[in-house]
């Protein structure tokens, strides 16, 4: 495994951050197809020796059953002072008033709750899940910075939004002296590289570490075009993310797998890992070959053919995921 400092931070992260929506329970929340406490942790454990120290979960997922069996698996099998451990907020967690959200209210109730799931008095990276429009950046920004004072959080970033309202949200934190954020957890695979445009640059020029979620594009990017999942066939939300012209794409990254002899899944995340301002994709894992394959994208070089070929079908898309 390599590692990185996230964005202009002394944090060294792994190239690989495991995203731990797959695990939570399948009867809460809003994802049947999640791993129980039994499934998941083998995979914890695998992550963990794969030389994986970064693992992404949110107080939303599963109901807080995802924080509820990562807490509890790195708890058994790692040191917390060598795991990099972030979550989020925002999402809806009650009914009513105050149960989602960015509000100074909701982040401090959330941050509490998280922690308790989580068995730990902390959280390294703590990211806003989304812009919340209905608060002003004013009240979300300094309760973050009120939460890494109070030794709560350690960093914070921020998720898939327009770069205007990112780029409003670090003006805001700088003019107060607030603590800024040091990530950005996008929406940016090959399939979707509308981030290219705006909000890469952006994180460029201000030392932003990127975590581009769904690297994979859903799995698209590592079967047939047309192949039809458990997953896939109930993900409402993931059948907006693509169009028929992206089938092109999936034919490249094919050829050049079959080229180098490799799963389609480390061509993905290897063109990834080019990007320079990419830090860590977020990836997914259900199944044990899944870790091996973001392990193994690590240290796969792909050449500047390769990355034109894999590049060069892309169509522009509408922007969603925000």
């Amino acid at each position: 495994m390599q590692y990185v400092k996230l964005g202009s931070t002394g944090l060294d992260v792994s190239r690989i951050c495991l995203g731990c929506m797959t695990y939570g329970l399948p009867d809460r929340g809003a994802h049947e197809w999640t791993l129980d406490e039994g499934a998941s942790r083998p995979l914890i454990r695998q992550a963990l020796d794969a030389g994986i120290n970064f693992f992404d979960t949110a107080n939303v997922y599963s109901d807080g059953t995802s924080e509820e069996i990562v807490g509890k698996a790195l708890r058994d099998f790692a040191r917390r002072d060598e795991i990099v451990l972030a979550t989020k907020v925002n999402g809806r967690m009650r009914p009513g008033p105050n149960g989602a959200g960015l509000s100074r209210k909701a982040i401090m109730t959330e941050i509490d709750h998280s922690l308790t799931r989580l068995g730990t008095d902390h959280v390294d990276l703590y990211q806003i899940h989304r812009f919340d429009p209905h608060t002003p950046v004013e009240e979300t920004m300094e309760a973050l910075h009120d939460l890494v004072k109070a030794g709560k959080v350690r960093y914070i970033g921020a998720s898939s939004m327009y770069a205007w309202q990112f780029s409003k949200m670090q003006y805001t934190a700088e003019r107060h002296g607030w603590t800024t954020f040091v990530s950005m957890q996008n929406y940016y695979n090959l399939l979707y590289r509308e981030e290219e445009r705006e909000m890469l640059p952006l994180c460029a020029d201000q030392g932003v570490g990127v975590l581009p979620w769904s690297p994979l594009a859903r799995g698209r990017l590592t079967r047939d075009w047309g192949t039809v999942t458990e997953r896939s066939a109930g993900d409402t939300f993931g059948s907006r993310l693509y169009v028929d012209g992206d089938r092109t794409v999936v034919e490249a990254v094919t050829r050049v797998a079959d080229e180098r002899g490799v799963p389609r899944a480390q061509v993905a995340l290897a063109w990834l890992l080019h990007q320079d301002t990419v830090a860590a994709p977020i990836v997914g894992a259900a199944k044990p070959h899944h870790i091996q394959d973001a392990a193994a994208a690590v240290e796969l070089r792909l050449s500047e053919k390769e990355l034109e070929e894999l590049q060069q079908p892309y169509v522009p898309h509408p922007i969603i995921g925000h």
